[in-house]
């Protein structure tokens, strides 16, 4: 469970999802057309409510999609496949090296978000930001690919209000 000391709780104005929207490029869509968009303002981390659920945090001023959002949203962009021998490093918050990456979107960049998933459910594990493309994930046998910034059993992930 995590504790979290709440400094603020309000709605955000349109200008500020809008920004919000921009920064979070592809993912953005998790704010659209939602009737409650809150910022919940606490430490060590911030989150954008959306209807009360917690579908964004927000890492040193950078927002991330949460896997409550992706599970509920059925997020399937800018995936990376690992192995199912990776599952217990990546549950535990490792960062995700090249050698357990079975597959991953020819499209990501260096700096994108991405979602980690397991090869056999394909359900989302972990939230990161890639530090290679993706054609380089699966074509390298050696380093680090992903920064694991949000995964399944942190502090993020038992958040309730």
């Amino acid at each position: 469970m995590l504790i979290l000391k709440i400094k603020k709780r309000n709605f955000l104005k349109k200008k500020k999802i809008k920004e919000l929207k921009n920064e979070l490029g592809e993912y953005g869509k998790l704010l659209e057309n939602k009737k409650s968009v809150e910022i919940l303002e606490a430490d060590p981390n911030s989150f954008i409510l959306v209807n009360g659920e917690p579908y964004i945090i927000m890492i040193d001023d950078k927002p991330y999609p949460t896997l409550k959002a992706a599970l509920a949203n059925e997020i399937e962009q800018k995936t990376v496949v690992v192995d199912m021998g990776a599952i217990r490093f990546v549950s535990n918050g490792a960062d995700i090296m090249s050698p357990g990456i079975v597959e991953a979107d020819e499209d990501i960049e260096v700096g994108d978000i991405v979602f980690i998933v397991d090869e056999t459910h394909r359900k989302p594990l972990a939230v990161g930001l890639s530090i290679i493309t993706g054609p380089e994930m699966v074509e390298s046998d050696s380093g680090k690919s992903i920064e694991t910034k949000h995964f399944v059993g942190d502090k993020i992930w038992n958040f309730e209000l």
